[in-house]
């Protein structure tokens, strides 16, 4: 396993060459790395040496870059320690038991298979599961579980290895009474609750494993919303509820429910997410000018809140520069600033590091958008026109409008801090021509503005009623100035038909009932408008019809409504048939109510048969009659009394009598009082309550006639009874069809005007309470639908895709609003995506082409990967990644892409570009050359369809010596500076490869060099130097001749300088005014040794002596 340790860093390069260093948990770890900085582990080392946590360290002479901490872990092979054979373990049919793998322990867990001993897997189901921890359960035993062999074999995929443990044998014997069944109980987990904490980004896996007899079922739910199917899957026979890339909308309390027939058991589950670092901002490298002020802004999430410092090439930060809330200020920035800047965010989960490259530089400006760029748009809509610049310091950009003056006048119009100008609510006045220019310079484009008529609506679909059976046309007519697509939408979207935008529905039918939205989409704009189709047809039939209060002359009819088909019945018609007397015909018309009435009093002839039936009536016509009643019949009278006049009423103790009953109910009896004079006042009513009225007058001697039976009401207040019975069925991925039981009429208290549907987002198909506040509109967050009328169902149209929606119904009367039903929780399923953003294109060689991309901002379900579908190309399918190349392209095409997001619904809008392989790079022809002292910059526009090309730069004094060679310098990026040169001289300047050349002096005095003479020759001094070398060995040969033949007396005398030191003296003077300082003298001579008792004398003498040329040899 040593040699597969290596550690690898990928790093950009830097200007010059880049050294590496590792640091290990904390300290410095081998020597530096140069050329590469990749960390290979030593044989002879033990390879514990090597966990632990790992940091590099890339530096250059413009700062030091680090890298994330990487977490090294060392591990022997797993081995299994030697087992005992497990005895046999003895079982009675229907009992539960657990079989133990325990696994050598690893840090990744290994995959475990139970199997036979000729190596096939035992059968897994609802009754025989496997744990994470790989133990196998038997939720209850049969006779046919007995074998001998079970094993567990345990994969370590890492370490390429299986190992087997010792076989298992169990017996089951047949149970000798009858086996009883037993309510559920838990194996795994234990107790009634447990606690689990995951990170953003894991993987969380939930278990329940019950045992019981007969074989439990498991359920799972959510207890603060809707389990979503999407981010919940059930594994391994619904035991294991897993969720993949966990996130904080994940964070709540799930249930376990294991059932069987003799009952159930539960275990919740809290599930609490945090999350290491991970960037909401970071910032961008940057090149800034001396003087100005650096704002580097860094934020990081995380739960718990994470940790944020700063520091710079990877060592504490400055104290005088100024941190607050992860951002670092530097002020009046100089070129010693010129380093890598490490944010860092920590918190108990982890850590990440990034770099950010300030570089203090002064550089001439240029603009980088092309020239002449037109851009389109509609009016009303946001336009931006951009003027990417490069310099430092930044660019300060004016905007000018052709024959207009400065942009900036105009209120609509503002200027980004990037310089790119932003038009908003255009119009086509401001279709023109605009120059973006560079403050005191002569550097300028323009942009052509083309403003275009908005695409507009000018007639809307209406909203049409229309009976069934007859033909609907929607109309939809419009203006536009571009190419278009119309399109008519309810349940999917379908071509229109007609040239002029109309849609025709025929023989329409109750399913045609919707919303129908008519959409014209360009390239540049999109307009719709809604109408609608509501079928009309003649009430069902009522039905139910029952007799009861069954008298000698009346009997009470009852009945239950039918469907009102989208018109209000209006009022119950109701016929009566009377089999004595057929030549009244079959059936007359005995009575009209109102619609609320659901049963009535009907007064009969003496000695009749009588069959009832009703038809409702609505705007549009009368229903079909309903089934008649049973037949009811009346007894013979032994004479019929004429009605009295009402004069004939008079006498003694005259008096009204009043009857009445509730007529909404079935089987009230009839209430009375009296009253001499009206009115007559009945209390304790209830609100809003349908009475049966009956008045008849009476006096000493007897009743009048019969009374006619009038209908009345108390007052209304608002609704007392919540609907119920709520339910939601999908009509389609943006629409649903409510229905709910109605309200019983006395607790509406009034007449009752409709219901509200109160619809609630509640988000992307999932609930949390911890989730991240999510932006969306409050139209789309909370809506009220109202139903007017006795409907008790109606269509809920755009909705969002795969969301989580919670509605309730209330109804309503003119005094307001009644209590709300309970919440009904419902899903939108997936649909196709929106399209995919952010594309931008790479091209790595003249026939290929790289296309990278960011997930739709509006994905509407899962994604499970994308389309591409270039021009003269085949589709190609895509997994789910951001980033495709294509090759064998033609470098002359301009390509026309359309690349589409998939879900399980379907593929989304597409999202069309345009674009081209990049040609063969080739260095640039056009500099920039701005020279300091000692550094010059070099800038240049980098091509628009070129490539990458790699090159150097090679510069010469021009006064002589070797040429230098820079380090390889890419094309993209437009900037390079070439420092150590020598202040004030003239340079030439090449590129290689290619053949440009420009020429260039350093700021700074110019150093001139002394004139050349004679004196400063190297022949001459050489001659000089011979001469006196001779001079002074003859001297000191006549000097010591001379001390060898001289008689001295015996006293020291002081005498006078000798030949020898004036000789010396004479030539040191001569030679020191040779060319001044052009020659210069160490260790001149020293005299040594001086001991004759004779006299005077010199024993020794060294002259030590070097001479220097002005070329510095010797």
């Amino acid at each position: 396993l040593k040699d597969s340790i290596y550690i690898e860093l990928v790093f950009l390069s830097f200007p010059h060459t880049d050294s590496f260093r590792w640091v290990k948990d904390g300290k410095q770890f081998r020597e530096v790395l140069f050329e590469s900085g990749t960390l290979t582990a030593d044989e002879k080392e033990e390879l514990q040496f090597y966990q632990g946590s790992y940091r590099c360290y890339v530096a250059n002479e413009l700062g030091t870059a680090v890298s994330d901490l990487v977490h090294l872990i060392t591990e022997p092979i797993p081995t299994l320690a030697k087992e005992k054979r497990q005895k046999r373990r003895l079982f009675e049919e229907g009992e539960s038991t657990v079989l133990y793998c325990s696994p050598p322990k690893s840090s990744v867990a290994p995959k475990i298979h139970w199997m036979d001993m000729q190596l096939r897997h035992i059968p897994r189901n609802e009754r025989v599961t496997t744990s994470l921890d790989g133990n196998l359960y038997f939720a209850n035993l049969l006779y046919s579980d007995s074998r001998e062999d079970y094993t567990c074999n345990a994969h370590y995929i890492n370490a390429s290895i299986i190992i087997p443990k010792e076989p298992i044998a169990i017996s089951v014997t047949p149970s000798n009474s009858v086996v009883k069944n037993r309510r559920p109980q838990l194996q795994k987990p234990a107790g009634s609750h447990s606690s689990y904490l995951v990170l953003r980004g894991q993987t969380l896996t939930l278990e329940c494993i019950p045992e019981g007899l007969p074989t439990p079922e498991v359920h799972w739910e959510r207890m603060d919303g809707p389990l979503s199917p999407a981010r919940a899957k059930k594994l391994n026979y619904d035991r294991w509820l897993q969720i993949e890339n966990v996130s904080e909308v994940d964070d709540g309390e799930y249930t376990c429910i294991a059932q069987n027939s003799q009952g159930s058991i539960k275990h919740h589950y809290a599930v609490t997410v945090e999350a290491a670092p991970y960037w909401n901002k970071w910032p961008a490298d940057h090149l800034y000018a001396p003087g100005e002020t650096v704002r580097l802004d860094c934020q990081a999430e995380g739960i718990p809140t994470p940790n944020v410092t700063w520091s710079i090439n990877g060592t504490d930060s400055d104290p005088r520069r100024y941190v607050s809330s992860g951002t670092l200020i530097l002020t009046n920035v100089q070129y010693s600033d010129t380093a890598v800047y490490q944010c860092e965010a920590t918190n108990k989960h982890g850590n990440i590091l990034v770099n950010t490259h300030v570089h203090v530089v002064e550089l001439p400006p240029q603009i980088l958008t092309a020239d002449g760029l037109v851009y389109k748009a509609t009016e009303g809509q946001r336009v931006l026109l951009q003027c990417k610049t490069f310099g430092s310091p930044q660019s300060k950009i004016d905007w000018e409008i052709l024959d207009s003056g400065p942009a900036l006048a105009n209120a609509k119009m503002s200027q980004t801090s990037d310089g790119n100008l932003q038009i908003s609510d255009v119009s086509e006045d401001d279709s023109n021509i605009y120059t973006c220019s560079v403050r005191h310079s002569n550097i300028s484009i323009s942009a052509e503005l083309q403003v275009l008529n908005r695409t507009k609506i000018v007639d809307p679909p209406q909203d049409l009623r229309v009976l069934r059976g007859n033909d609907a046309v929607l109309h939809c007519k419009f203006t536009v100035d571009q190419l278009y697509l119309l399109q008519w939408c309810l349940y999917g979207c379908r071509y229109s038909e007609y040239s002029d935008g109309s849609l025709k529905i025929t023989d329409v039918q109750m399913e045609d009932s919707g919303s129908y939205s008519c959409e014209i989409s360009t390239k540049l704009d999109s307009v719709s408008a809604t109408g609608s189709i509501t079928v009309l047809d003649k009430p069902a039939s009522p039905h139910s019809l029952e007799l009861s209060e069954k008298k000698e002359r009346s009997v009470t009819l009852s009945w239950m409504p039918g469907a009102e088909n989208n018109s209000p019945v209006s009022e119950y018609v109701i016929e009566m048939k009377e089999e004595q007397n057929p030549e009244k015909g079959p059936w007359e018309e005995y009575n009209r109510v109102p619609p609320d009435f659901r049963h009535l009093e009907i007064h009969l002839q003496p000695y009749g048969t009588y069959h009832f039936r009703l038809r409702a009536v609505n705007g549009i016509g009368s229903s079909e009659p309903s089934p008649p009643s049973e037949s009811y019949s009346t007894s013979a009278a032994s004479k019929t009394l004429p009605e009295l006049e009402q004069r004939q009423f008079n006498g003694p103790g005259f008096k009204y009598k009043i009857y009445w009953r509730q007529a909404s109910d079935r089987g009230p009896h009839w209430k009375e009082g009296s009253v001499s004079h009206p009115p007559f006042i009945v209390n304790n009513t209830g609100t809003f309550i349908p009475f049966e009225i009956k008045v008849q007058a009476v006096n000493e001697l007897g009743a009048g006639p019969e009374p006619v039976v009038k209908t009345g009401y108390s007052g209304e207040d608002i609704p007392l009874e919540a609907p119920s019975e709520v339910e939601v069925t999908e009509l389609n991925k943006t629409a649903v069809l409510v229905r709910w039981s109605p309200v019983s009429m006395e607790s509406v208290r009034g007449h009752l005007l409709g219901y509200k549907i109160h619809l609630r987002k509640k988000g992307p198909r999932t609930h949390s309470r911890r989730s991240l506040p999510m932006h969306v509109p409050a139209a789309d967050k909370y809506r009220v639908i109202k139903v007017y009328g006795n409907k008790v169902k109606t269509v809920v149209s755009d909705l969002q895709f795969y969301s989580s929606y919670t509605l309730t119904v209330a109804p309503f009367n003119s005094r307001g609003e009644g209590p709300h039903s309970k919440e009904y929780h419902f899903t939108t399923p997936e649909a196709a995506p929106g399209p995919v953003s952010f594309v931008s294109f790479e091209s790595p060689s003249e026939t290929e082409m790289t296309l990278r991309w960011e997930a739709p901002e509006k994905p509407n379900g899962e994604l499970t990967g994308y389309l591409l579908h270039p021009q003269q190309v085949e589709s190609i399918d895509l997994p789910l990644v951001t980033e495709f190349t294509l090759k064998g392209l033609n470098p002359q095409i301009l390509y026309h892409f359309e690349l589409r997001a998939r879900t399980a619904a379907g593929d989304g809008e597409p999202i069309v570009m345009e674009g081209a392989t990049l040609l063969d790079g080739e260095p640039p022809s056009a500099i920039n050359i701005t020279a300091g002292q000692t550094s010059v910059n070099v800038s240049w526009v980098p091509g628009e369809r070129q490539r990458n090309f790699a090159f150097s730069f090679h510069y010469l004094k021009k006064t002589g010596g070797e040429w230098e060679e820079s380090e390889k310098v890419n094309s993209s990026q437009a900037f390079y500076q070439l420092q150590g040169l020598t202040p004030g001289v003239q340079y030439h300047l090449l590129i290689r490869p290619g053949n440009y050349s420009w020429e260039f002096k350093t700021a700074g005095p110019e150093l001139h060099e002394l004139p050349s003479s004679f004196v400063t020759q190297g022949w001459f001094i050489g001659l000089i130097s011979a001469i006196v070398l001779l001079l002074l060995v003859l001297l000191i040969l006549c000097y010591i001749k001379k001390s060898k033949g001289g008689k001295y007396s015996g006293n020291t005398q002081t005498t006078s300088p000798s030949l020898l030191e004036k000789s010396l003296h004479v030539s040191l003077e001569y030679l020191n005014v040779l060319g001044d300082s052009s020659l210069l003298w160490s260790d001149v001579f020293q005299l040594l040794g001086k001991t004759n008792t004779n006299g005077p004398a010199l024993g020794k003498s060294l002259l030590h002596f070097k001479l220097l040329s002005p070329t510095g040899k010797k």
